[in-house]
């Protein structure tokens, strides 16, 4: 094992998180959830497990922090897509909201474990820190909706979760892990899988359009 040296400073306990959280995001590209524990990431670390409860309580704390910061910058991607006044067609706009989505899915793996199980086992402290970024990063994207758009900000908010759900949902049916894969072989079953960038271009350009032409719905 690795000489362990604890960090003292704010900037050496940051660097810390970051091996930390480097370390979890790595497993969690390779191997389901439920087989990452303190113990796999402070391996891969060559650290003791006492030595990675100095940083963190609990496995779910570092998913949220990596929630976070999938969030982050998938939000970065769209305010920088979707200027004040850009002039996008529904035809365009969906182009450009599902080539982000292609592009920054990070965030969508993550979002589908994060009420059922990430959610469940973090600090209060910490919950409450990431649903005041969440939706101050939300506002902030939104209001570019309404500007954009022209329809009211309550709507925007409206479309905007509606399209994250659906490309939460069809992500994860787009990318089955390998253990679904071997039991649609066994049973038999021959699944056409979509384009997940086509078929979020489709999805965002029906919402849109729908709320354009209807302004008393949703």
């Amino acid at each position: 094992m690795a000489d362990f040296m604890r960090a003292r400073s704010s900037s050496q306990k940051e660097e810390r998180m970051t091996e930390i959280k480097k370390a979890a995001d790595a497993q969690f590209a390779e191997k389901p959830y439920h087989m990452i524990t303190l113990t796999t990431i402070a391996e891969q670390l060559s650290w003791s497990r006492a030595n990675l409860y100095k940083y963190v309580t609990t496995k779910e704390e570092i998913f949220l922090e990596l929630t976070r910061e999938k969030w982050d910058t998938y939000f970065t991607a769209l305010r920088s897509a979707f200027p004040p006044g850009c002039g996008y067609s529904p035809e365009v706009a969906s182009e450009v909201w599902a080539g982000i989505l292609n592009a920054d899915n990070g965030h969508l793996k993550y979002s589908a474990i994060l009420p059922s199980i990430i959610e469940t086992n973090v600090a209060i402290e910490k919950l409450a820190a990431f649903k005041k970024f969440f939706h101050q990063q939300t506002d902030a994207f939104t209001e570019l909706l309404h500007l954009n758009f022209e329809f009211s900000q309550e709507k925007a908010y409206e479309i905007f979760m509606t399209i994250h759900y659906q490309a939460v949902g069809l992500y994860g049916y787009c990318n089955a892990g390998p253990l679904v894969e071997k039991a649609l072989r066994m049973a038999e079953v021959n699944l056409i899988i979509p384009d997940f960038r086509e078929r979020m271009k489709e999805f965002i350009h029906m919402n849109l359009l729908f709320a354009i032409e209807n302004p008393v719905f949703l």
